[in-house]
């Protein structure tokens, strides 16, 4: 299967690190034009000047910064095809007693994971019904599935509200030619944060983690990477309102 994407436009948030720099490459290796957001000004102009994508700085949790954002890639490109919702994450936090949650801490983590994804794809939608096509690609996660290994409350509930999302978008928007589905990563090693995940395990908790995955090895954020481009290709015109695991047996 030969997935290209000439002619096309893709906008991939969370570029600034790991999973979402890894789409935003795949993405270009195979002829679209990127645009890249995510809220770490330096890490993200650093890999946009870099990659020669559009980049673009902003709260994802800000309705107007969304808007705008969209609104900046269609003046560039002309239109937008692709919109691959890569941010997300624990924001810093780790996991506790529900007695030690806070609402600052819960809706942190909702605004990141949930939030973004929501502005964005109200955001995008006009645009690829204007040209009468459109793939959204949600990175939900494990925990989205089931409860998380993080142990953190906030973000198994958002990654579950997440694919709840998912699911509502794609009966919303396919009338409109927009297909949305999501990838659930399994553990993989893609960022500071879940390098700390990892390294807490210590070596006898990882070689568990290792070997209840069936392949025996962890992810790779280029094997997240190769399944949101099935699912943003042409080929996956007929897909919609699925949740990929891609977790290597795991689930």
């Amino acid at each position: 299967m030969d997935i290209r994407f000439d002619n096309r436009v893709a906008l991939v948030t969370g570029a600034a690190q790991g999973i979402g720099q890894a789409i935003a490459l795949a993405l270009k290796a195979s002829g679209a034009q990127v645009a890249v957001a995510d809220i770490d000004a330096v890490r993200l102009n650093a890999f946009a000047e870099a990659q020669g994508f559009l980049p673009l700085v902003l709260d994802l949790g800000d309705r107007a910064a969304t808007k705008a954002a969209v609104e900046a890639v269609v003046a560039r490109f002309g239109r937008l095809d692709i919109l691959v919702n890569a941010a997300g994450g624990v924001r810093g936090q780790v996991g506790g007693p529900i007695e030690s949650v806070s609402e600052d801490g819960w809706r942190a983590i909702f605004a990141a994971n949930v939030d973004g994804a929501m502005w964005m794809a109200q955001a995008a939608a006009p645009a690829m019904q204007a040209k009468g096509y459109g793939r959204i690609v949600n990175i939900a996660s494990g925990a989205g599935l089931r409860p998380s290994l993080t142990g953190i409350q906030a973000y198994t509930a958002a990654k579950h509200a997440l694919v709840g999302l998912t699911k509502q978008f794609s009966q919303d928007l396919g009338p409109r030619g927009i297909t949305c589905n999501a990838v659930a990563p399994g553990f993989v090693r893609s960022n500071p944060t879940t390098e700390k995940q990892w390294q807490s395990y210590g070596e006898e908790g990882q070689a568990r983690l290792v070997a209840s995955i069936h392949t025996r090895r962890l992810g790779t954020a280029e094997d997240i990477a190769n399944a949101v481009l099935f699912l943003a290709s042409e080929q996956a015109g007929w897909v919609s309102g699925q949740i990929l695991s891609v977790d290597g047996g795991r689930s």
